[in-house]
């Protein structure tokens, strides 16, 4: 199945939702949309493909009503979603929604585009958990490209899973959170070997966490 999703925020306006496939979103206030399924996705050969815009002087917070579940097809273990994200000159966008979790037997890949105008505000939260009770085989990945105007800020992928180039069966992690705050002149900020903030040449910090599992 494919799933289109768009949701664009005006200025001085309500945010306007389309969407076609299993994902849809509601305004649940004057500024937020909430993010809700409306049939199971992804499955292993669906495609995501969700868009969100915040104009000039506008300000959007997304949220979702419920974790999503990413689970293995009948042919294909594989699914994808493409996340598309702008904001322009005094906008705007704070997205945080419920963890992702891929269940054992799923792959999902997420590719994330972020392209920020001066000006612009924004907090991007990442949560994944690999496994439901009971199970640590899945494996999601995730790249992340961010730019302000023609200005790279950020090139960042990450593996998490039993399928990871660098998975350790012992202790290798089974939870990510991400966190891309621009902009943040916050200094670098090391907790043990599992978090770290760190600030961009652009502007702006990534804060990165793994763990066994997901701590909300």
């Amino acid at each position: 199945m494919r799933t289109e999703l768009r949701i664009t925020a005006t200025a001085g306006t309500l945010p306007q939702i389309h969407a076609v496939g299993g994902l849809a979103g509601r305004r649940t206030g004057i500024d937020t949309v909430h993010l809700i399924g409306t049939a199971a996705t992804p499955l292993g050969g669906d495609e995501l493909d969700i868009r969100i815009t915040v104009g000039a002087g506008a300000r959007l917070l997304v949220r979702s009503v419920a974790a999503t579940i990413a689970l293995p097809g009948r042919h294909t273990r594989k699914s994808l979603a493409h996340w598309h994200f702008e904001v322009a000159a005094g906008g705007e966008l704070d997205f945080d929604p419920e963890p992702t979790v891929v269940a054992g037997g799923a792959e999902h890949q997420t590719l994330t585009t972020v392209l920020l105008e001066e000006g612009a505000r924004l907090r991007l939260r990442e949560r994944v958990q690999i496994g439901r009770t009971g199970e640590d085989h899945g494996f999601w990945s995730g790249e992340l490209r961010a730019d302000i105007g023609e200005v790279p800020l950020l090139r960042h992928r990450l593996d998490l899973g039993a399928d990871a180039v660098t998975d350790d069966a012992l202790s290798g992690p089974r939870a990510l959170e991400s966190v891309l705050t621009y902009p943040d002149d916050r200094p670098v900020d090391t907790t043990g070997m599992d978090a770290a903030l760190l600030p961009l040449a652009a502007g702006g910090t990534l804060f990165t966490r793994t763990a066994i599992a997901l701590r909300v």
